[in-house]
């Protein structure tokens, strides 16, 4: 086993020296570190099957090709960002003689992130860290630690990029991978939101665009139920909207949350009575939400006997439309300036 554990740090290092960029990095890592299916995590489950006293030597080994691992990781990812920092210097040119051509016209937020900075006090007000996460992502956290296996429809090409010639990334369908990397990395209790870009494969109408803004919501604690998760959406709209607004709750089905619901509000773009934004039915889907799927939590490396939560993914973009009466999302992105100078 020491053997092995010697072999396996000084192939993991060897490996490592090739490694030209933060992805490649990071399929390092899940290679060797992943906490599911690492090497060095699949080596360990042999621990069980030895001795007291050869354990406890054999612990010590694997401790220490942990920590020189760790160690060294930190060091490549330091001098990659470093490395990138300098390659983009080296490129940026500024020809500082050339006069400004914006005169005193100096621009505004876009109403995306007029909404986002919204929710990003409201929620702060509430106790919620604001975090972030990464656009091209991995299979893993993107699809299986959300209890989506290999043959559920949300892998299908119709509907999710695909990395060329990097097989099992992806960019991200959604924000809830956050929800994952968020628990490994500050475990529990916690209250958090992530804004933030998402992709798919869509066929582009009034409702729907391949480019979108989303916003991730979780809670995780002790005995966290149904009456949380609706209390804490109906502060968010109220926050938004400054007023009430009429809502509905039904069932939904969504991998990561048991049980599911899709809650919908009034169209206030047409106040019910059917437009284009949402699809001729007076109601807009707003905010899938549900209970974490027990299997979600233990990706997280929490024990869901213990622990609970919810979590919801609000459409973003949506709820934008919805603010100022945008009957057509492709606007939002279509660089129209006409369009933009009025917020």
């Amino acid at each position: 086993m020491q053997e092995k554990l010697q072999n396996l740090k000084q192939d993991a290092l060897n490996l490592l020296n090739d490694v030209a960029n933060l992805v490649q990095l990071e399929e390092w890592e899940n290679k060797f570190l992943g906490r599911k299916s690492g090497e060095l995590t699949n080596l360990m489950k042999g621990l069980k099957d030895l001795s007291v006293e050869v354990k406890k030597i054999v612990g010590q080994v694997a401790n220490e090709v942990k920590q020189t691992l760790e160690t060294a990781v930190i060091k490549k990812r330091q001098q990659l960002v470093v490395a990138d920092f300098q390659k983009s210097i080296n490129q940026e040119k500024v020809d500082i003689s050339e006069p400004s051509l914006l005169a005193n016209n100096l621009g505004h937020f876009h109403p995306n992130t007029l909404v986002q900075k919204n929710l990003e006090e409201l929620f702060s007000s509430m106790g919620f860290l604001i975090l972030d996460g990464p656009e091209l992502e991995s299979e893993y956290f993107n699809f299986e630690s959300l209890n989506i296996p290999e043959s559920h429809p949300a892998r299908d090409m119709h509907d999710t990029f695909y990395i060329k010639d990097h097989k099992n990334w992806v960019l991200r369908t959604h924000t809830s991978p956050v929800q994952v990397r968020a628990l490994q990395k500050y475990g529990a209790p916690l209250r958090a939101v992530v804004p933030g870009r998402c992709f798919r494969n869509e066929s582009t109408d009034a409702a729907h665009e391949h480019t979108f803004y989303q916003l991730e919501g979780l809670v995780v604690d002790k005995d966290i139920s149904i009456s949380n998760l609706i209390g804490v959406m109906k502060e968010l709209l109220r926050g938004v909207f400054g007023r009430e607004v009429e809502v509905r709750l039904r069932p939904g089905f969504f991998p990561f949350v048991e049980p599911g619901f899709e809650l919908d509000m009034k169209c206030l773009v047409c106040g019910g009575k059917g437009c284009g934004a949402c699809k001729h039915s007076g109601w807009i889907e707003t905010l899938p939400c549900g209970l974490i799927h027990p299997k979600v939590l233990e990706f997280g490396g929490l024990n869901p006997k213990e622990w609970s939560g919810f979590a919801f993914g609000l459409g973003l973009t949506r709820l934008v439309m919805q603010k100022y009466a945008i009957e057509d999302i492709r606007n939002l992105l279509g660089g129209d300036l006409r369009f933009l100078k009025q917020f």
